[in-house]
């Protein structure tokens, strides 16, 4: 694993201003600054290319920004909210690490759909666009966990397991590139789609199909706490996919046969 990229020195007189000598570029903070870069100007470049809008304001990407920030936290805490409630000071510890990317997407949605509205640009149409900007900045954001040496999966004796740095010569599942495998082939899938597109709003849909579906395999190889409604049974996540598999199957079976009758108008 590569958690650091590398380190330079300062001149003297910013050390003395900022109380450092050396900064360090660490991998993880890197690769999500290039996904996030990649997947804005590829949101803004489909935007203009598919929808015509050529001035997507940076606002926007601000208000997803904190919106993920947020809702990544607060799922986060409500993992285990006792444990937070009894230990109030363990926020504040934990507060650099340790995001949940269902409740980040959770409460990114309607922040999204709510901004479309008000500055009146298709929403199914831009959903399309941000379901592969998505796929992009999260598999981007994996191999950022998988070079910090983080979010790996349970023991194994399977010849796939790898030893991290904190997992104490014990090999573990690395269900960071799992995870990478699983986002690569749903951004195939979707550009697949994407140009043999029925209506409005489908790519985004089966987005949330696969990802769940996928999600849902994935959690089978987690090591770490992750929360669960039924004890050992189904996790939070594999529940939440499970919802959003549903309600992605309902509408999209409305908007396809709304789609023959020419009825989608959001």
């Amino acid at each position: 694993m590569f958690p650091e990229l590398f380190k330079f020195s300062i001149p003297d007189f910013l050390s003395s201003f900022i109380g450092a000598k050396q900064i360090t570029i660490y991998s993880y903070a890197t690769l999500i600054a290039l996904g996030t870069l990649i997947a804005a100007l590829y949101t803004k470049w489909s935007a203009k290319r598919e929808l015509g809008i050529t001035n997507l304001p940076n606002t926007f990407f601000y208000l997803i920004f904190i919106a993920g920030f947020v809702g990544g936290k607060l799922f986060f805490y409500l993992q285990d909210p006792m444990l937070y409630i009894n230990k109030p000071d363990l926020i504040l510890s934990s507060f650099n690490g340790g995001y949940v990317f269902y409740g980040s997407f959770i409460m990114i949605i309607p922040v999204i759909i709510w901004y479309l509205k008000k500055y009146k640009i298709p929403v199914l149409p831009m959903l399309d666009i941000l379901a592969v900007t998505t796929v992009i900045v999260h598999a981007i954001g994996r191999l950022g966990c998988f070079a910090a040496g983080c979010c790996f999966g349970a023991p194994t004796d399977s010849h796939l397991g790898m030893v991290f740095p904190t997992t104490h010569n014990t090999a573990v599942h690395p269900t960071q590139l799992y995870e990478v495998l699983v986002l690569m082939s749903i951004l195939l899938i979707l550009l697949y789609v994407k140009n043999r597109q029925q209506f409005k709003g489908q790519i985004f849909l089966i987005y949330l199909m696969l990802y769940g579906f996928g999600r849902g395999i994935l959690e089978l190889f987690r090591g770490d706490e992750r929360g669960y409604v039924i004890d050992g049974v189904l996790s939070h996540s594999q529940c939440i996919g499970l919802f959003f598999i549903g309600l992605a199957c309902y509408f999209y079976f409305k908007f396809y046969k709304a789609s023959n009758t020419n009825l989608i108008k959001v």
